[in-house]
C-alpha cells in the first residue's frame, strides 16, 4: 500500500525484546525509522541500546509510565502478549495492560497504533487469550485511537519447533481435525507488515487478517 509522509518522531514498540517485537525494531530501523521501545525495569535492553533504540523503562499495567512512553511519539507498535510469556501477571497484561495502552494512547494523541490481533479473535469468546484481542480492538475503538488491527493466523516457527521445520522437509504434521481449516504467517513476515502498518493508507479501526 502506498504511504504517508515520514515522520522524524519515534515509533514506540511495545514487546521490543521478545520474538516478533525485536523483528518489529529490525523492520522500523530499515525503514530509517527512529525506534523508542518500552522495557520493564528489570529486563535487558543491551541489544536494543547497541542498535540505537531509545528506551524508556515502564510497565504495561502502570498508566503513567505508558502516558511517559508515548508522549512525543507518532505511533505505536504493540506486540506484547502475557499469554506466551506466562508468568503470574500474564491474564493482567492482557486485559488491564491493553486497556492501559489503550487509554494512554487516547491521552497523548498517538497518530496511529497498530495492535497485534489475532485471527478469528471476534469468533472466539471461549478462547481467553483470543477474546482478549477482540477487547483490546473494542477498547481502542471506544476511545477513539486511530488504530489498525492486525490479525495473524499461527505462526509457523512455532510448528517448526514441534516437529521439525516445515520447510525444510517439505510438509506439515498437526493435530487437528480434518475440518479445521489452517492458516499461518512467518514472524518475519508478519514483523514487515506491522512496521509498514505505521504509514500505510487504512481506515482507523481496520482489522486486517493475515495467513
Amino acid at each position: 500500500m502506498p504511504a504517508t509522509d515520514s515522520t522524524t518522531l519515534p515509533v514506540l514498540v511495545v514487546g521490543a525484546t521478545g520474538s516478533l517485537g525485536s523483528k518489529v525494531v529490525d523492520e522500523l530501523l530499515k525503514r530509517g525509522k527512529n525506534v523508542r521501545a518500552l522495557v520493564r525495569p528489570a529486563s535487558d535492553a543491551g541489544r536494543l541500546e547497541s542498535r540505537g533504540v531509545q528506551i524508556v523503562r515502564g510497565d504495561m499495567l502502570d498508566v503513567d509510565s505508558l502516558v511517559a512512553a508515548m508522549t512525543g511519539a507518532d505511533a505505536v507498535i504493540t506486540t506484547a502478549a502475557g499469554y506466551t510469556r506466562g508468568g503470574k501477571n500474564a491474564h493482567d497484561i492482557d486485559t488491564l495492560g491493553n486497556a492501559n495502552l489503550a487509554e494512554a494512547a487516547h491521552r497523548t494523541g498517538i497518530r496511529r497504533f497498530v495492535l497485534t490481533s489475532i485471527l478469528t479473535s471476534d469468533q472466539t469468546p471461549d478462547v481467553p487469550h483470543f477474546w482478549h484481542k477482540k477487547i483490546a480492538e473494542d477498547k481502542l475503538e471506544q476511545l477513539g485511537v486511530p488504530f489498525v488491527a492486525l490479525r495473524p493466523g499461527a505462526f509457523l516457527e512455532q510448528v517448526a519447533t514441534m516437529a521439525g521445520n516445515p520447510l525444510d522437509k517439505g510438509r506439515l504434521i498437526w493435530m487437528s481435525k480434518a475440518t479445521v481449516p489452517l492458516t499461518f504467517v512467518r514472524t518475519s513476515d508478519l514483523a514487515g507488515y506491522l512496521a509498514a502498518a505505521v504509514d500505510a493508507e487504512a481506515q482507523a479501526g481496520e482489522r486486517i487478517d493475515i495467513g
